[in-house]
C-alpha cells in the first residue's frame, strides 16, 4: 500500500449527504482512547447526551469540511476505528435521522473519492449545552480522522479548513472540549484554541476568528 502524502487528499465543504460519515467520525472521536471500552453506534444513538451531536446534522447554520482521497491513494477503509483527535463530545449530518449503519455513506472503497476525515460544527443552547458549550452563538466543533491517516497533518488541515468556513459564514468564535490526556490538545493549542474552562478531566477551548 502506498504511503499517504499531503498532496493525495483534498479538503472540501461538507454536503448534506456526508451526514452518515460525520456520524461515524463522531463515534471515532468519542473512542479516541484505546484503553477504554469503545462506544458502538447503537450506544451513541441511544444516549440523548451523545446522540444530539449527530442527529439532524446539518441544522440551520451548521457546516463542515471533509477530507477525501482517491481509492488508490493509500487511504484505507474509512470505517476503520481510530481518530486523529477528539470531537467536542469526546469529553466530554442530511437533515433528519442518522442512519444506524456504521458505513461511510455512499462512497464505498474502490468507487471513487473516499472520505478519510472530517471537521464540523453544531450549535447548542444554554438549555441543552454540549460539552464544549460557551454561548448560543458559538458553534462547537468536532473533528476526527480515520486510523490509517492519523499523524500525517490531516487533522491540522481540517482545523484550518473549518476555521476558513466559519470565517466565511461570519462566525467569530469556535469552541471545543478535549480531555487533557488526549494528545490532540496540543494540536488545538497550536492552532489558537485557548483554554476558557476546565473540569477534573477536560478543557473547553475557544478560537477567536476575528
Amino acid at each position: 500500500m502506498s504511503e499517504p502524502t499531503e498532496s493525495s487528499y483534498v479538503v472540501r465543504p461538507a454536503r448534506d449527504s456526508d451526514a452518515d460519515f460525520i456520524a461515524l467520525m463522531t463515534l471515532e472521536a468519542f473512542n479516541w482512547d484505546p484503553d477504554r471500552t469503545p462506544f458502538t453506534m447503537a450506544q451513541l444513538l441511544a444516549d440523548p447526551a451523545l446522540a444530539k451531536y449527530v442527529e439532524g446534522w446539518p441544522a440551520s447554520g451548521e457546516q463542515g469540511v471533509i477530507a477525501e482521497t482517491s481509492s488508490t491513494a493509500g487511504g484505507g477503509d474509512p470505517t476503520a476505528t481510530g481518530a486523529d483527535s477528539t470531537s467536542t463530545s469526546a469529553d466530554s449530518g442530511s437533515t433528519g435521522t442518522v442512519s444506524r449503519s456504521t458505513g461511510a455513506g455512499s462512497n464505498s472503497i474502490g468507487t471513487g473519492p473516499v472520505p478519510v476525515g472530517a471537521a464540523w460544527w453544531r450549535y447548542f443552547s444554554s438549555a441543552e449545552p454540549g460539552y464544549g458549550y460557551v454561548a448560543d452563538d458559538v458553534p462547537e466543533i468536532g473533528i476526527a480522522v480515520v486510523a490509517s491517516w492519523r499523524g500525517r497533518g490531516l487533522g491540522r488541515a481540517l482545523l484550518r479548513g473549518i476555521a476558513d468556513r466559519a470565517r466565511a459564514a461570519g462566525v467569530s468564535r469556535l469552541s471545543l472540549s478535549v480531555e487533557r490526556a488526549n494528545p490532540a490538545a496540543r494540536l488545538y493549542a497550536s492552532e489558537g484554541y485557548e483554554i476558557v474552562a476546565v473540569d477534573e478531566s477536560a478543557e473547553t477551548r475557544v478560537k477567536h476568528l476575528r
